[in-house]
């Protein structure tokens, strides 16, 4: 790879960090606009492998009713693992933590996002996106469910395994 080339590679690797923390912001701050800035026209979204959304539009219109159930969030990338596929498409891996409080109840967690870029134009943009749970549940029984088999946690759902189980 000669010196422009990897030059742009680097440029590249920024501008996909800044679109992961500019779609966090968005996502804390109820930016829709910005939330959808951050997907292509096909996108999709989904939640430990099930479809939650398919195209922009709908991605939005889910992003939205799940932040009615919300209060204040806090969405906290740690790393962006990417690989890269082609000048105008790459594969990452986002690890994240989040506190929210969701139907009331304060919750914390740790999440992967598996997700796949495209560039549009001279932008990058999130083309798919799977939100998987290592662990996530109410602030008072973080502990217990962290070393249990059942971390997954969501407040008025049954206990799940996580997505990354230790093998």
């Amino acid at each position: 790879m000669d010196l422009e080339a990897r030059i742009k590679r680097l440029e590249d690797r920024a501008e996909l960090n800044d679109l992961v923390v500019g779609y966090f912001l968005a996502a804390d701050g109820d930016d829709l606009e910005g939330v959808g800035k951050s997907f292509t026209d096909t996108a999709t979204f989904s939640s430990s492998g099930v479809l939650a959304g398919e195209g922009r539009g709908a991605i939005v219109d889910f992003i939205k009713a799940s932040r009615e159930q919300m209060g204040l969030t806090i969405h906290t990338p740690h790393y962006a693992q990417l690989a890269f596929e082609g000048p105008d498409k790459a594969r990452g891996l986002v690890g994240a933590h989040l506190e929210l409080v969701l139907g009331g109840t304060a919750v914390y967690g740790a999440v992967r996002y598996v997700d796949e870029y495209r560039r549009v134009g001279d932008e990058w943009r999130i083309h798919s996106r799977d939100m998987r749970t290592i662990h996530i549940a109410p602030w008072q029984q973080v502990g217990e469910a962290f070393e249990s088999d059942t971390p997954v946690r969501w407040p008025g759902a049954s206990g799940a395994a996580s997505d990354y189980p230790r093998r």
